[in-house]
């Protein structure tokens, strides 16, 4: 790899990924990784390859013709076995020093930055997301590696000497594992959160069994596999794919099952899965859920810089991060100049092939969201006015895949649907304020709390802002995302209220020890 290789790191607060070799590196990836589609790959259980009698297909948003990858759909009974393989390597993983775990890990990160092209043009076709996005989330993936790795080394494997009550005692808190740890992973970040939970596990002294989307399954494989080409032992790291109905409550509901972590809607995270996880004893139950995230700015502002900030977060990835903008509240003195500002973005998005270099919005990822879309842009159009999109593209290659017109819309009431629902898709509903305290009540006027945007010129909102927002992250006048953009090590990731159900973040001082539990040890001499 050349210096310009080595100096180049694409995150998601890159507006711009122009370096030449960089692409050039794609290019050579997207060629490689066309020959292997549709092969089939198996479930990952105590070291071996399982074929199963039942097949699933992944097939590319793009161009639903194209089949990516096909997996082996796991039974209950073949979950069982996975389970059964982590348990059973778990005294073995347990007893391995934290050194040589965070050696494993590191290597891991390794492999993919060693593996990033192919990898990027992988996530691309099974995704949806463009260039930029894909390879700041492969970048991101090895980072939170990274970053996990150099926490447990900077606390010394969390084993910390305590005071004395007796000069014949020595104490110590030592932080350990679990045992059997379940990682459940959503199709939007299909490598950053699924393989930073398992890394989190692992270095901590978990096994674990990894469930990915069914939508996205080939990242899993990808990433079970590199960490088995890293030197995990056998049964410590395990995979099943298939159905989350079938497969992934087979395995949360395990008895077997210490501790689970889950990235997915408020619904299925808190109803379906944090309700009934701990059904004998409090276990620990990391879901990470959706947001309505606004973004509000003031008279104050620097409109172009709110208005590209706002521009990103919205409709960046088509809007399917949990991070993104969905309500944007403006002070009613620039509301339709902000509004103006937007459409002149949105006309001269680039929608079409992520794997072209020039695209800025690809398809959403789902079939499920591209019906959704619609019966949201009909609501819109009924109830408020459309400023902007509203409609599914068909035109061409476009109508092969689940493509949609970025959508802004204004004049709906405060209570609508659209105005309370987490969306998921690039909608953007806009309303006017007059005082920065009706829109901080607005704002924070929804049981989720994930991401805040904020812009302004005077310090004495911006500190009101910050001291009554109820958001785990939040973001202040920041074009390259108002409400988008964490990044470990940097701005840790996670939500308050229905958000979140740990208070600690993603790829934060803090991480680490949500895998991990307290002993507290006396010895007397």
């Amino acid at each position: 790899m050349s210096t310009e290789g080595k100096r180049f790191k694409v995150t998601y607060a890159t507006l711009t990924a122009d370096s030449a070799e960089l692409h050039g590196r794609l290019d050579r990836g997207i060629e490689r990784v066309r020959a292997e589609l549709g092969r089939s790959h198996p479930l990952l259980i105590g070291g071996q390859d399982r074929q199963t009698s039942q097949v699933t297909e992944s097939r590319s948003p793009t161009d639903t013709e194209v089949v990516v990858s096909r997996h082996a759909a796991a039974t209950p009974d073949d979950v069982k076995d996975a389970i059964a393989a982590a348990r059973s390597a778990y005294p073995g993983w347990r007893a391995t020093p934290w050194q040589r775990r965070c050696e494993i890990v590191a290597r891991a990160a390794e492999i993919i930055r060693e593996e990033a092209a192919e990898l990027t043009a992988w996530l691309i076709l099974e995704n949806g997301k463009n260039r930029t996005e894909a390879l700041g989330e492969i970048e991101e993936t090895a980072d939170l590696y990274d970053y996990y790795v150099a926490e447990m080394r900077r606390n010394d494997g969390y084993v910390v000497p305590m005071g004395q009550l007796s000069p014949a005692d020595t104490n110590t808190s030592v932080l350990r594992p679990y045992g059997v740890w379940a990682v459940v992973a959503p199709w939007n970040f299909p490598y950053a959160l699924f393989g930073a939970p398992i890394a989190a596990a692992l270095i901590a002294g978990n096994t674990v069994v990894g469930k990915p989307s069914s939508d996205t399954p080939l990242s899993g494989w990808k990433l079970c596999d590199i960490f088995r080409r890293a030197g995990v032992p056998a049964g410590v790291c395990n995979l099943i794919t298939g159905s989350g109905r079938v497969a992934g409550d087979a395995l949360v509901l395990h008895p077997d099952v210490a501790g689970v972590t889950f990235t997915g809607s408020y619904d299925v995270g808190f109803n379906k899965l944090y309700k009934r996880f701990s059904a004998r004893y409090p276990k620990p139950c990391i879901v990470e859920m959706g947001g309505k995230n606004p973004a509000i700015v003031m008279d104050t502002a620097d409109l172009e810089r709110a208005a590209m900030g706002v521009y990103r977060s919205a409709f960046g990835m088509g809007g399917q991060k949990c991070s993104a903008c969905s309500r944007l509240y403006a002070h009613e003195s620039i509301v339709d100049d902000l509004c103006a500002r937007l459409v002149a973005h949105l006309e001269k998005t680039v929608i079409g092939d992520p794997l072209d270099r020039g695209t800025f919005l690809g398809p959403v990822g789902t079939r499920s969201s591209y019906e959704d879309f619609q019966r949201f842009a009909a609501l819109g159009r009924r109830d408020g006015r459309v400023l902007h999109g509203g409609e599914v593209l068909t035109g061409g290659a476009l109508g092969r895949g689940h493509f949609v017109a970025p959508t802004l819309i204004a004049g709906l009431p405060r209570e609508h649907e659209l105005m309370r629902e987490e969306l998921f898709l690039p909608y953007l509903c806009v309303q006017p304020f007059r005082t920065l305290d009706e829109a901080l009540s607005a704002a924070n006027d929804t049981d989720l709390g994930l991401t805040a945007g904020f812009f302004s010129g005077k310090q004495a909102e911006i500190d009101q802002f910050l001291d009554r927002i109820e958001a785990g992250v939040t973001y202040v006048n920041r074009a390259t995302g108002a409400t988008t953009g964490a990044w470990p090590g940097v701005q840790p990731f996670g939500g308050w209220k229905g958000s979140g159900s740990t208070g600690k973040n993603i790829g934060g001082h803090y991480t680490l020890q949500c895998y991990l539990r307290e002993q507290s040890r006396t010895i007397t001499s």
